[in-house]
């Protein structure tokens, strides 16, 4: 079907600008619900990037004054930009002054909020905390922050989550490929209502079986799983040829590890293994605190645990920006990211925050956590690179509210950078290293030619600025370049409604 589509111009070296319908028709995989949100389309006709700094997510030197050529919703050329090439705002686009990455591979992006019933200034909250779905809002804001794939990493409706994948896939509905993770696979002591609890070793088996058979692509298991239930949970994943990750509590490192799980969540934060109160599949009070406290990066445990984890090929997902805190013990906030949020979402987070800011110790406790805990987490992260382990990189968009999804996925990586990592490293680890845990390096997670054209193109050089990543102008996934600044407004005002 020949449909209009929308055209990116190129005015000087300066912004972009999306022009409303263009004249020229062709066939294209762009339907009337994406169309709006295109600003190019190389999904089954051709269009070449020129004069563009070409970051692979391999590691390796920026590729500079490239050009890039989509075809059909792949890469099909990647060369020297001639010099008499030139750009005609249609098919063939200047890219000077932007840099062209892989799209980010986020493994910890959910698709649900927290709210916090009746949350005051006093701190107060009644009871249940709820996890509402975003299903509208969240997956056009990983896209609009150039997040391309995402795995869930734990569902409250994965049915939801499984059907709005495959809408995704069908371009009927707006968002990122995903690899969807199952409901948590929870064990006595849950305190979640819209949690499963499952009680012994076969219901967790019939839990990973059932859902494998729905279509999720991955499983998590969460802090109250006893080690025989993850037992049986690893070996119905790994029989159904899927993967499983774990937020434990309940489980210690280094159980997990012996049990054959695949990857584990939140860095080193909740390791239990050393708390002085740990008993057996048992989550203790403490959670994990007195191990992080006690784990020198450089000491034997740490060193001990790291070799058992690379040894057994289990991943560790960071998601520094749960713990990322100003100096006086508060999360940065940025005012184009709280314009995302509802009225009453955007209330709850700043009770939270000015609740820190009169609650002298509760602060004061938190900026030591910061000054200290914090540095350490990255550090053993960094440890664990440079012992052979796989790091993978994800937001974790709950909290207190203000972590968004596609923001906190950019500041993840700029976290990175703060830990001592090379820009083009945590870019690396933010794109390949996703992908090559999910095993689809062959199609995504660098830049090269017949891969998936799902690529992000931002103002400026991530490569020695990582801040520049936040700077995103266009995102293409399977070769449709979809407008950021218009993604975001459409979801302005909305995150923490639906």
């Amino acid at each position: 079907m020949n449909r209009k589509l929308y055209s990116l111009a190129i005015i000087g070296i300066g912004a972009v600008a999306v022009i409303s319908p263009g004249e020229a028709e062709a066939e294209s995989r762009v339907t009337p619900e994406l169309a709006p949100y295109i600003a190019i389309d190389g999904s089954d006709g051709a269009i070449t990037l020129i004069h563009a700094r070409v970051i692979d997510g391999t590691g390796a030197a920026p590729l500079l004054d490239q050009t890039l050529t989509i075809e059909k919703g792949k890469i099909s050329a990647i060369r020297p930009t001639n010099s008499t090439e030139r750009h005609d705002g249609k098919s063939v686009l200047d890219m000077s002054g932007r840099s062209i990455l892989p799209g980010l591979v986020g493994m910890h992006d959910h698709l649900f909020y927290i709210a916090r019933a009746d949350n005051d200034a006093e701190h107060r909250q009644g009871w249940p905390t709820l996890l509402p779905q975003m299903s509208y809002s969240a997956p056009r804001l990983y896209l609009a922050n150039g997040v391309t794939t995402i795995r869930t990493t734990g569902s409250m409706e994965p049915y939801t989550d499984i059907n709005l994948k495959r809408q995704i896939e069908a371009g009927k509905w707006i968002g990122p490929h995903m690899d969807v993770t199952g409901p948590y696979l929870q064990g006595p002591g849950n305190s979640f209502v819209q949690m499963h609890t499952d009680n012994t070793p076969e219901e967790t088996k019939a839990t990973v079986d059932f859902w494998a058979a729905q279509g999720v692509t991955s499983f998590k298991a969460y802090t109250d799983l006893t080690r025989a239930q993850l037992k049986a949970a690893i070996d119905a994943a790994h029989a159904h040829g899927l993967k499983i990750t774990g937020h434990l509590c309940s489980i210690t490192y280094p159980e997990a590890a012996e049990l054959g799980i695949d990857d584990l969540e939140h860095g080193f934060e909740v390791n239990t293994q050393l708390d002085p109160d740990k008993k057996p599949d048992i989550c203790p009070d403490s959670q994990g605190r007195p191990t992080l406290e006690a784990m020198d990066p450089d000491g034997s445990a740490a060193k001990k645990l790291i070799e058992l984890l690379v040894q057994n090929h289990v991943a560790i997902t960071s998601t520094l920006p749960v713990y990322d805190e100003d100096g006086a013990g508060n999360p940065p906030l940025k005012q184009h990211q709280i314009d995302m949020l509802t009225p009453q979402a955007r209330e709850s987070l700043l009770y939270w925050r000015n609740f820190d800011r009169q609650d002298i110790p509760r602060r004061e406790r938190r900026k030591a956590f910061h000054d200290k805990m914090f540095k350490r987490l990255q550090t053993l992260e960094r440890r664990f690179v440079a012992a052979g382990g796989l790091l993978l990189a994800g937001p974790d968009p709950t909290d207190d509210g203000h972590i968004i999804p596609g923001f906190g996925d950019q500041r993840e990586i700029e976290l990175l950078v703060d830990a001592g990592f090379t820009p083009l490293e945590a870019i690396k680890i933010g794109t390949w290293n996703g992908a090559l845990y999910l095993g689809q390096q062959d199609q995504i997670g660098s830049i090269a030619v017949g891969k998936r054209a799902d690529l992000m193109v931002v103002s400026g050089d991530p490569s020695s600025k990582i801040d520049d990543i936040e700077n995103v102008d266009l995102v293409f996934r399977d070769g449709m370049g979809f407008n950021s600044e218009k993604l975001l407004q459409s979801v302005r005002g909305k995150y923490g409604l639906y």
